[in-house]
């Protein structure tokens, strides 16, 4: 008896628990997810470097942080008498407080504030003429500014002291503040000069009478650390500017005693110093003063034994401070005029130069960004001026009574829909497509769906639709499948989460009546707008499509025909050689590939689709990232329009400049503006920084407000508009800036299908 066969059952699905490897598509998406990674990391570090670089500037100019408070009439109850009745240099050997006074007939002449690259040439070119040294006190941000003064200053044989780093009042800071003005100082020397010192002078101090309880102890743990603070006898009050004669008489001491002399070599104009400068030297000379340095008139009062025992007690504190010295054995770099300074070596010296070329970048980079600033900002408004006045003139064209392209187009048309996993929004589109007013045909190309869409496209049985399956291979390829399929003269291409209002194709077709056109855009709408991220689409869509659109219009360089809505002679595609898949743009691409080829590219704004936008943030990212990427890829592709003729040369010289400085360039430093007005309005000046704010939001609500009545759009929508400027309009610059990361970097992306919800199913009106 023979047994009967049984049937072949169906493979039984994976046991449960049993993972499935990854597709080869899967894999390639997480190299590329994996590739991407490190570029946003560096696209954020270099916005968060150029975030340092203005602190640093701002740090540098005493605009951040600065404290510009000054105390006066404080107590002296704590202080002893002796030093407020003492010389103008206070030293602490031993620990005890000890002031020295300038020897009879000797000036030691002091200079605050500087260097200034102004004034400090200027006066040592005096020093130079008369053979004088002199005592600068500087300014650590300026000494981080200006090294190469320094550098000139030290080498003529001048001393320098420490004047904190960023002129403050010591007595209203704390002991880490006091510790980091000081080191800051000392760093940007060893950076400037391969020194530092231990000389000090305390920011809108003056005579010893004048120390306080408030500033004592700044001067005592000054001292501990090894620090001489220097006084003045004699102040020549030049930065009242009361005229050359008053300089010279206030700064002169009297009865032939010596003094220490106070100048300023910068903070302010200081035209009327230099001019006493050589006088007030003669006059002094000619009475038989000399001239010298504070550590000069320091060895001219002290005994040898007392000299190296104050040496000897410097070098110890400064070896356990690690401070002034700048290391564990600072070597003293300057004979007796110069005997404060010391060679800066080991971290000290490397953080220095650290300190140098960083404040060297700020000082380029920041002053760079303010004029690229300024012409970006004119180049804005100017794009916004230019909008306004050629967006109202294509309105009153196209929409004048008489206006027409020509014949009205009325043949059928073959309408394009590729689609991959398109299951949830398929049927709206097709539904939506059934229901037009002008005779179409419907092909929808399946490009190797794996969730039924092709099934679905079948089983509607919908008249005119034919349904192409083809092994995916991206939407170029599909959308060239579809031309090939096509049985029309003029090719509608959409996308297969789209929906067409019943007029839509018969007023994109229109155009077409004039041979000279080769392809029209259509206006794409939001659907989705009812979140947070869609309404803010939806502004970017209406400002973009209404304004943007119209101006490449009748210039006649129109870059994009957008994916949602387009339409084409099927001759010119052909001609272009259809869709390349050599951008991710490639509706981008076939747009310029047809002005080159001479055809002209027109907007319609009555011929609206429906599209769902990304509804998070992550696929708004990949949507927008492959678009900015795929439009430079598209930009480098035909550069050699630049050089054309005819056509071809008319859209790069007219449309590529525009598309490059309107949607590359300026994007790209559109950050910058909004890191400047942060730091102005924390730092700088917060009434001015937000009111030009506000002016740049007003002119954009203006041309927002006009699009949205181009549109008839409701403008409740225009409400969002600041929380967009705050929140979605820095994420697409980030996301530009990425794009160029990866253009700079040769990066390269894949196409990326977007989550889709189908909540697009029928036009959302003007709600």
């Amino acid at each position: 008896m023979t047994t009967p066969t049984t049937p072949t059952a169906p493979p039984s699905p994976p046991a449960r628990g049993r993972r499935r490897g990854p597709s080869r598509i899967g894999r390639a998406a997480s190299r590329a997810a994996a590739l991407q990674r490190p570029r946003v990391l560096l696209a954020l570090l270099l916005l968060l470097a150029l975030t340092c670089v203005m602190l640093l500037d701002g740090y540098l100019r005493a605009e951040v942080g600065g404290d510009e408070r000054v105390r006066t009439g404080a107590s002296a109850s704590d202080v002893p008498d002796d030093v407020l009745d003492g010389g103008p240099i206070l030293t602490f050997p031993g620990g005890q407080a000890t002031t020295v006074s300038v020897p009879d007939k000797t000036i030691v002449l002091t200079f605050d504030d500087g260097p200034d690259p102004t004034w400090t040439p200027q006066v040592l070119d005096i020093l130079d003429e008369y053979d004088v040294p002199g005592t600068f006190f500087l300014v650590g941000s300026m000494i981080s500014r200006h090294p190469g003064i320094v550098r000139d200053l030290v080498e003529q044989g001048n001393e320098v002291g420490v004047h904190t780093f960023t002129h403050v009042d010591l007595s209203y800071q704390s002991e880490a503040s006091v510790t980091r003005e000081i080191e800051q100082t000392q760093l940007a020397l060893a950076g400037a000069a391969g020194i530092t010192t231990t000389l000090f002078r305390a920011p809108y101090s003056s005579e010893t009478n004048a120390i306080d309880d408030y500033s004592w102890p700044v001067y005592q743990n000054l001292g501990e650390d090894g620090y001489t603070s220097v006084f003045i006898d004699t102040d020549s009050d030049d930065w009242k500017r009361p005229g050359v004669s008053k300089i010279v008489e206030w700064a002169t001491p009297e009865d032939d005693e010596g003094a220490s002399v106070l100048f300023h070599d910068a903070g302010g104009e200081r035209s009327q110093t230099i001019a006493a400068l050589p006088k007030y030297i003669e006059k002094m000379k000619a009475k038989g003063y000399t001239f010298t340095t504070v550590s000069g008139a320091m060895a001219d009062q002290q005994s040898p034994q007392q000299e190296a025992e104050q040496q000897s007690q410097q070098q110890q504190q400064q070896q356990e401070s690690q401070q002034p010295g700048g290391g564990r054995q600072p070597e003293q770099s300057g004979g007796g005029l110069q005997a404060a300074h010391h060679k800066a070596t080991g971290a000290t010296l490397y953080e220095g130069k650290a300190l140098v070329a960083a404040v060297a970048v700020a000082e380029w980079t920041v002053p760079a960004l303010s004029v690229g600033l300024v012409i970006v900002g004119v180049a804005v408004m100017g794009r916004f001026a230019m909008m306004l006045v050629l967006a109202r003139r294509h309105h009153r064209q196209r929409n004048r009574r008489r206006f027409s392209w020509g014949p009205p187009v009325t043949g059928p048309v073959s309408v394009v829909v590729p689609a991959y996993n398109e299951k949830e929004c398929i049927e709206a589109t097709l539904r939506s497509l059934a229901r037009s007013t002008h005779p179409v045909e419907i092909i929808v190309v399946d490009d190797g769906s794996t969730d039924g869409t092709a099934e679905i496209a079948e089983s509607l049985g919908l008249p005119g639709v034919r349904v192409v399956r083809q092994a995916n291979a991206g939407k170029p390829a599909a959308l060239n499948n579809g031309v090939r399929h096509a049985r029309y003269d003029i090719v509608v291409m959409m996308d297969g989460d789209t929906v067409f209002e019943p007029d839509t194709v018969r007023h994109l077709v229109q155009p077409f009546a004039d041979p000279a056109v080769g392809a029209v855009a259509g206006n794409a709408k939001v659907g989705n707008r009812r979140t947070l991220i869609g309404a803010w689409q939806h502004i970017e869509y209406v400002m973009g499509f209404n304004l943007d659109r119209r101006m490449y219009d009748l210039l006649r360089c129109m870059p994009t025909i957008p994916g949602a809505i387009g339409a084409f002679r099927r001759e010119a595609v052909l001609q272009a050689g259809g869709m390349s898949d050599d951008t991710l743009a490639e509706d981008t691409d076939i747009t310029i590939a047809l002005h080159r080829a001479g055809w002209r590219v027109v907007y319609e704004e009555h011929a609206r689709a429906w599209t769902e936008a990304p509804g998070s943030l992550g696929q708004l990212w990949s949507q927008r990232y492959r678009w900015s990427y795929g439009t430079m890829q598209a930009l480098w592709k035909h550069r050699r329009s630049l050089t054309d003729k005819g056509p071809s040369g008319r859209f790069g010289r007219v449309g590529m400049p525009l598309v490059v400085l309107f949607q590359v360039v300026t994007p790209v430093f559109a950050p910058l503006i909004d890191v400047f007005t942060v730091y102005s309005m924390v730092f700088v000046d917060f009434r001015a920084a937000l009111l030009a704010w506000l002016a740049v939001l007003g002119v954009q609500l203006v041309c927002a407000a006009y699009a949205f009545r181009l549109d008839r759009e409701k403008y409740r929508y225009l409400l969002m508009m600041p929380l967009q400027q705050l929140a979605y309009r820095q994420m697409m610059y980030l996301v530009l800036i990425h794009s160029c990361v990866t253009a700079l970097t040769g990066g390269r992306l894949r196409w990326q299908k977007l989550k889709r919800t189908g909540e697009v199913g029928t036009p959302a009106g003007n709600g």
